[in-house]
């Protein structure tokens, strides 16, 4: 500590570019501090720091003895401390994951300790260094946050341990869904609406949530015991009713509980299978050397679809893309919203049928293929439909929202459908084929990466530059923080290390995202442990990605 200070007094009033002498290590008696990376300028990125404090001076050992979900929760909450504790000091920031739980860098348990990771923005006037200030913060304020973040009896223990058994609770009731033959499950009391569009937290006074009886079902959780809500079945499910009544809220908190809430979120009881795939049109995305033969053949000009690309994809063309991508990747289970889909993938009527025949039409609608995705390939789907009674024909369940509340109206369906038998034809004129994955040319990221200046940054959850290239990913709306988006820029760095075409690079990113898959990242407290399926969704639309058919 004492030659930090030091060499702050030194370096004071020189040009900023003197702070990168501070750079290291510095022993603070009861936390060893880190300086990783010094900005060069006072307008570019935070300089990263680390602290590592013992376990033995923490009285938090006996977080080690603890589930793996109930130390992810831990760390999360200890970063959330962090960060109440300094919001006094605007320089300080550690990177936190809003109303989720994720397996986060900014907060790591090691044998050393626990390792706090953050920013600090060193203070300037014009260009030119504080250092008695920047010595205040890093050897007066900083040491008092840090201490009293990991210390237990700074904490509040009884939030401590209430945030990680709900977190526990939710890896629980997710680890079951699939021997009770479910996809989601949404628990009675749960507040689905949020307060706005670009607001995630639980809207005030908001109708809670509660299941038909007939489609209850209970879950056994290890610290709050039984919880009873809806199980939404493998199979087909529509969710229909009037407009306004609930179906896309229902279906958004269906897709963002792939991942775990906070406390007091409102969906801390509802939990999806963690390959759930949200899929939509997409206009204007790129494709690479995709077999779209199940979905869209036989085009204009004797145009392939076996091996298809384009850089500026169609609405049916991108969502059909995006199923196929997604069953390559390993998805079990897609979520669509007709609102934001493209209609002519989803149905043909009979009238429009009569009107082009089958033989002018290259588009295979999804109708026609959805139930042989559940049966030949065990991928269940729930949509969002409140315009075509035709899907009615292959859902194997149906539930109305009215007022926000969940109906069971599938009996009722059915005799609908016996009342108004459909006239339109089935058009999937063969089977439903499987492809071995695309290869992947890892090389050419390589080579992105080189002539990009190996720059790796997010920009909000929206674009990810990677070497030279931007990768437009607005459309990945289960994508919950800018941290993942960090972290699939370090996966496709390390998957840019292996030599030649990756015959199967879904398994690789898998295996990469394995056990302590933080050791094989950077030393940055930013990054958040994506899913395989959204690395692989983001590399699908990176326009200078190579893939090519494996035969």
């Amino acid at each position: 500590m004492d030659q930090l200070t030091a060499t702050l007094k030194k370096i004071e009033k020189q040009n900023y570019r003197a702070y990168q002498q501070i750079k290291g290590q510095y022993d603070f008696t009861d936390y060893t501090f880190f300086i990783d990376y010094v900005q060069g300028d006072p307008y570019a990125s935070a300089s990263r720091v680390r602290a590592v404090r013992p376990w033995s001076v923490t009285g938090l050992a006996w977080l080690r003895d603890q589930s793996d979900a109930y130390q992810i929760a831990a760390r999360d909450f200890i970063a959330r401390s962090f960060a109440d504790f300094a919001k006094q000091e605007q320089s300080i920031d550690i990177a936190l994951t809003g109303q989720t739980v994720l397996d986060s860098t900014a907060v790591l348990f090691t044998e050393q300790g626990i390792e706090l990771r953050f920013r600090i923005n060193l203070p300037a006037e014009g260009r030119t260094v504080l250092g008695k200030k920047t010595d205040n913060i890093l050897t007066f304020h900083l040491p008092k946050f840090i201490r009293r973040a990991t210390l237990e009896r700074e904490l509040d223990k009884d939030a401590l341990i209430k945030h990680c058994q709900i977190v526990e609770d939710q890896v629980a009731m997710r680890n079951q869904l699939d021997e009770k033959g479910l996809i989601a499950f949404v628990g009675n009391g749960s507040v689905l609406p949020r307060i706005a569009g670009n607001c995630d937290l639980p809207m005030k006074d908001a109708v809670t949530f509660s299941a038909p009886k007939s489609l209850e079902v209970s879950l056994t959780t290890p610290n709050q015991g039984e919880i009873i809500g809806l199980g939404i079945p493998k199979g087909i499910t529509l969710i229909v009713g009037g407009g306004f009544h609930g179906k896309s809220t229902l279906l958004n908190a269906i897709e963002r509980s792939i991942y775990n809430h906070i406390p007091g979120d409102g969906r801390e009881w509802i939990v999806t299978n963690n390959e759930a795939m949200k899929i939509r049109a997409e206009d204007g995305r790129c494709v690479h050397n995709l077999n779209l033969s199940n979905y869209i053949n036989h085009l204009p000009m004797g145009k392939n679809t076996a091996d298809f690309s384009t850089q500026d994809a169609s609405g049916s063309t991108s969502q059909a893309a995006w199923l196929q991508e997604s069953i390559e990747a390993g998805a079990q289970a897609m979520l669509i919203d007709e609102d934001t889909s493209a209609t002519n993938f989803m149905i043909r009527d009979e009238r429009m049928q009569a009107l082009v025949s089958k033989g002018d039409e290259p588009i295979t609608p999804l109708v026609d293929r959805i139930g042989q995705l559940r049966d030949e390939l065990s991928i269940s789907t729930v949509i969002v439909m409140g315009g075509s009674g035709d899907y009615l024909d292959v859902a194997d369940t149906v539930i109305q929202m009215h007022d926000y509340q969940a109906v069971d109206v599938t009996e009722k369906a059915k005799q609908v459908i016996a009342q108004h038998p459909t006239q339109r034809a089935n058009e999937s004129e063969s089977l439903l084929e499987t492809f071995p994955p695309r290869q992947l040319n890892c090389a050419s990221l390589q080579k992105i990466l080189a002539e990009g200046k190996f720059r790796i940054s997010a920009k909000g959850k929206d674009s990810l530059r990677f070497g030279k290239e931007f990768a437009d990913l607005s459309a990945l709306e289960q994508l919950e923080s800018t941290n993942e988006l960090q972290a699939i820029g370090w996966v496709w760095f390390q998957l840019a290390q292996h030599p030649g075409w990756s015959k199967n690079p879904a398994k690789e990113v898998a295996k990469q995202l394995e056990g302590d898959w933080s050791n094989m990242m950077p030393n940055q407290g930013d990054l958040a442990k994506p899913r395989t399926l959204d690395v692989m969704a983001a590399l699908n639309r990176m326009r200078k990605s190579q893939f090519k058919a494996s035969h």
